[in-house]
């Protein structure tokens, strides 16, 4: 009978295949600044709308909530990190997929109020299924298409939100 298990080389090197990279406390480091300085600049920017108070709040409020916390838990990842004695995973092609979604929301909310909903809406889900989720040109186009008309329906026909729109029913 032959051995089906794998010799310990075979297996040692299997295990080692499967862990990630190392990526030192500089990254890691580096993933606690990054929220640091973005939720600061946000705090400062919700600062020019008008905070309000907690029985009456303002436009600014709630950015700047969201920005505490952001700061929060960049100031949390970087204690993590300071009192971690084990090492951190190294940025990945995966991190940059995140970069990537990230940075076409940000496009996607600079145009939105321009272009209006319809337009952005369908560059963004395509985008992301296409080249983020790898799916096919004619499935992306569709299903980009279809949810956006959904969300159309729902949200501006359905409810009456009010958002920026081209197309009028």
């Amino acid at each position: 009978m032959a051995d089906t298990e794998p010799e310990a080389g075979q297996k040692e090197s299997a295990v080692d295949a499967e862990e990630p990279r190392s990526g030192g406390r500089v990254q890691a480091v580096i993933a606690g600044v990054v929220p640091v300085v973005l939720g600061g600049v946000a705090a400062w920017l919700s600062f020019g709308l008008n905070i309000g108070s907690l029985t009456d709040p303002g436009p600014g409020l709630w950015p700047l909530i969201v920005a505490g916390l952001l700061v929060a838990s960049g100031i949390g990842i970087i204690a993590v990190v300071a009192k971690a004695r084990n090492d951190t995973e190294a940025f990945t092609g995966g991190t940059f997929a995140v970069l990537a979604a990230a940075g076409g929301l940000a496009v996607y909310a600079s145009l939105y109020e321009i272009v209006g909903f319809e337009i952005p809406t369908v560059l963004l889900l395509f985008a992301w299924l296409r080249f983020l989720s790898r799916e096919s040109w004619l499935s992306s186009a569709v299903i980009a298409v279809v949810a956006t008309a959904v969300a159309y329906a729902l949200f501006i026909i359905g409810l009456g939100v009010p958002l920026p729109h081209l197309i009028a029913f």
